[in-house]
């Protein structure tokens, strides 16, 4: 039988219809991005470019400077960046380098050759090709809060100046001095994030303790309405964070960080030196021990009170007057799991309670414990590290004052997924996202 010329016609043109239909669905359905089109014929049509190749392009970095009160570190993150998700981490590249950023707030000049070294670790670790487009941000902490105002701004005017010539990308505030509470809150943000709490809603958030050296930040996001409504107003903050609101417990708490603290507990005041050639006495040190610390650029002359009451009775009663009504207690923290980090940390490896690189978990007995241990023994010998009896001995009262008992277990912890627990990671999401905003 003879098909009519007509027929074959629009069975040709309903072929055509089909199969381009089919092409423009499956072109559509790999919804490729502009970038990726111009990445995959940028150089030669008909040569794609590498995974290798496709891989460096969707990194990206970000640099945050840690200006501690002891220290200056660097972090530079590298992260893959998908539509609204959280990021994807990539390695971290951090440096540290001494003294802190406050020692030079007499000679903010000599300051720039740490903040050029470690600039040129930034340079050796971002393309260059991305350094007009890397973020990068310096955020001061305690050492800067207790300096007059006056030395604080003429070295953070210094960093600007080394900075803004650095060929990364800076705004003016992308350098300041940090809020307690941002620091706590920024912290919070580093550990929830490395831990999955902040993008998987399966997994519940932590709290979070941090002990500097000026001052000390507790963090949590209550469960409890009560919680919220009999804590005082600056102790609460909101914010939004890949999408996502969060309310937070909050607070720093100004000079009573370890160092700080301290020599709140020797009798001395933050940033004056003892005149006339006079010591600090006191029962927190060894009865026959003489010595000089620096602490904030003032250097002081030491010395251990003569034998008389157990020495762990005596410098306990020294702290709790110390650190007396300066801490709010939060009942909620007893029935939550708490990271703990910075000198939390360190003391707690000092007695041989966590493992120095992996971390680990004590209770708040553990502090108390070591602490009469150290004082005992030091009352026949001052031993290697002389103030040992008084960190542990405020350390552990400070953890009672914030509202923990005694059976309460910290996990402590230095890196999580091999990036520090500092609230360096925090800060550069909370940057990057205003410099998104603006």
């Amino acid at each position: 039988m003879k098909v009519p010329k007509l027929a074959v016609i629009f069975l040709l043109v309903v072929c055509l219809v089909v199969y381009l239909t089919y092409v423009k669905r499956c072109f559509e359905n790999r919804k490729l991005s502009k970038p990726f089109l111009e990445q995959l014929y940028r150089t030669d049509l008909h040569k794609r470019p590498t995974s290798a190749e496709m891989a460096g392009e969707m990194f990206r970095y970000g640099i945050m400077f840690d200006a501690g009160s002891t220290g200056t570190r660097i972090h530079i993150f590298q992260f893959q960046q998908e539509n609204n998700a959280a990021p994807k981490l990539g390695p971290e590249t951090f440096k540290a380098i001494k003294p802190g950023l406050s020692a030079y707030a007499d000679d903010p000049e000599k300051s720039k050759a740490g903040l050029l070294e470690l600039l040129e670790v930034a340079k050796q670790t971002v393309p260059p090709a991305q350094w007009s487009s890397t973020p990068l941000a310096l955020r001061a902490t305690a050492g800067l809060r207790l300096l007059p105002g006056e030395k604080a701004t003429h070295l953070l005017d210094k960093v600007k100046e080394v900075f803004a010539v650095s060929s990364f990308l800076f705004r003016s505030d992308s350098v300041s001095i940090m809020d307690g509470t941002d620091e706590g809150v920024s912290a919070w943000i580093t550990v929830n994030f490395l831990l999955g709490g902040l993008h998987k809603s399966e997994v519940p958030t932590v709290g979070i303790l941090d002990l500097g050296g000026g001052s000390t930040q507790i963090t949590f996001s209550p469960q409890d309405e009560k919680t919220i409504q009999t804590s005082p107003i600056d102790y609460v903050t909101s914010f939004q964070m890949f999408n996502t609101s969060h309310t937070l417990y909050s607070h720093s708490y100004l000079g009573l960080g370890l160092m700080s603290a301290r020599l709140a507990v020797l009798g001395g005041v933050e940033g004056q030196p003892v005149g006339g050639g006079q010591e600090l006495v006191s029962p927190c040190l060894a009865p026959d021990y003489t010595g000089e610390w620096e602490h904030a650029e003032v250097t002081y002359t030491l010395k251990g009170q003569k034998a008389g009451e157990p020495i762990y009775e005596s410098c306990l009663s020294k702290v709790e007057k110390m650190i007396y009504k300066r801490v709010q207690k939060a009942e909620e923290v007893k029935d939550m799991e708490f990271y703990a980090f910075s000198y939390y940390y360190d003391r707690a490896v000092d007695l041989g309670l966590v493992d120095e690189k992996k971390g680990g978990s004590l209770r708040v007995s553990n502090y108390i414990d070591g602490a009469k241990t150290v004082c005992k023994n030091m009352e026949a010998n001052a031993g290697q590290n002389p103030f040992l009896c008084l960190d542990l001995t405020y350390i552990s009262v400070l953890l009672q004052e914030l509202g923990f008992p005694t059976d309460k277990e910290l996990k402590l912890a230095r890196k999580i997924r091999e990036v520090e627990t500092s609230w360096a990671l925090g800060a550069t999401f909370y940057h990057m996202e205003s410099l998104h905003k603006h």
